[in-house]
């Protein structure tokens, strides 16, 4: 596996790295490649494939997979990696920026440039919104969709003395020697601000961008008593064992698509689809397709506050969805099962009855402002 360099022709980063690539681009469409034996045999004969990627660390863990089980199944690949708004603007929170898409337009746009063969998305920061000329193609088995609580150290020496104690809390019941009353949680996600304001009204939420190190740096720092984050970043990165415990999707639901992978291609690349084709996971694909198009249908982007759960259980796609106003008052919550073939249908038939209960207006409120 090789790092490329690709050099911008104007670079919108104060400290430009080697390899990074400021464009603009749109997402992807939902249908899976269909491949057949010869397009396998040219794309391996075609050149090196190569990989867009953000440079984070947990991006280039996410590529550096992506590109192991390919080069396994006898592949070359190179990674280039691209920067992007959402990591050239840390100063400001995701929902100050503006705009969809910030941590994936800028591969989008270098795929359709023919800069590179494929891009490696976390699937809940891409939009729904279908782009000509690229497809989503390929989803791998799922990590972990839930979010975690992680308590500065300071609280959890009160909280117990074993791993199993603390994993029996929740946010809701924490006890006061971790999260006391008006305790400093950060989080740089609408969604989760709004769910823990309606458990925890008293918390004080503050904004925290970053990359995981950079926020557990927060942490650690005194910054915050505790932080949310996702429990498929931390397994990812080997920092399992820094989450207090995880919290329970009664208590919060994750983002649509959250622990999940998409592999985006240009639709015309019959040999990249064959190449990646082999990485599809058949549930997987079927779980975030019932919550990207229950999203899609919600109209809701990837910041509004809407949190959404499938998984196939017994032969049956389930899925949970819940839409909160900004300050957590307010709170819509459906769910329904179906077929993994129905996919699509189901989201959007959670959706139809989530808009009857008034999520429409919660959405179109949250998008007035952040609350502090």
């Amino acid at each position: 596996m090789q790092l490329g360099s690709v050099t911008p022709a104007e670079s919108v980063s104060s400290r430009p790295q080697r390899g990074q690539l400021q464009l603009y681009g749109q997402p992807a469409s939902e249908r899976p490649a269909t491949v057949n034996e010869n397009m396998l045999h040219e794309s391996k004969q075609r050149r090196t494939l190569r990989l867009g990627t953000r440079g984070s660390q947990l991006a280039r863990w996410q590529a550096e997979w992506v590109a192991g089980e390919l080069q396994r199944l006898g592949h070359a690949v190179e990674l280039v990696e691209i920067a992007t708004r959402g990591d050239v603007e840390q100063r400001l929170a995701i929902e100050e920026i503006g705009t969809r898409g910030v941590f994936t337009k800028e591969i989008q746009r270098a795929l359709l440039a023919g800069i590179v063969d494929m891009g490696v998305h976390s699937l809940k920061d891409l939009p729904t919104e279908p782009v000509a000329g690229l497809m989503l193609a390929a989803v791998p088995v799922r990590e972990s969709a839930a979010d975690v609580l992680v308590v500065a150290a300071s609280r959890e020496q009160g909280a117990g003395s074993s791993k199993h104690e603390a994993e029996s809390f929740s946010v809701l019941h924490a006890p006061c020697s971790m999260l006391p009353h008006g305790a400093r949680v950060g989080t740089g996600s609408l969604r989760r601000l709004a769910q823990l304001r309606h458990l925890r009204p008293d918390l004080k939420i503050g904004d925290v961008r970053g990359n995981v190190d950079t926020r557990l740096r927060k942490l650690d720092e005194g910054q915050f008593d505790a932080i949310v984050l996702a429990e498929a970043g931390l397994r990812r990165l080997g920092l399992a064992r820094r989450a207090t415990y995880v919290l329970p999707f009664d208590v919060m639901l994750p983002a649509v698509g959250q622990g999940a992978l998409g592999i985006e291609c240009r639709a015309d690349d019959a040999a990249t689809r064959a190449a990646v084709a082999s990485l599809e996971d058949a549930d997987s694909r079927a779980a975030v397709t019932a919550e990207r198009a229950l999203l899609a249908h919600l109209r809701g982007g990837c910041m509004a506050p809407v949190g959404a759960w499938g998984r196939v259980e017994s032969g049956q796609l389930q899925l949970a969805a819940v839409v909160l106003s900004a300050d957590g008052k307010e709170r819509l919550v459906a769910s329904d099962s179906a077929a993994p073939e129905e996919a699509e249908a189901l989201g959007q038939r959670v959706a139809t009855e989530l808009i009857a209960q008034g999520a429409d207006k919660l959405i179109a409120s949250s998008r007035l402002g952040f609350p502090a």
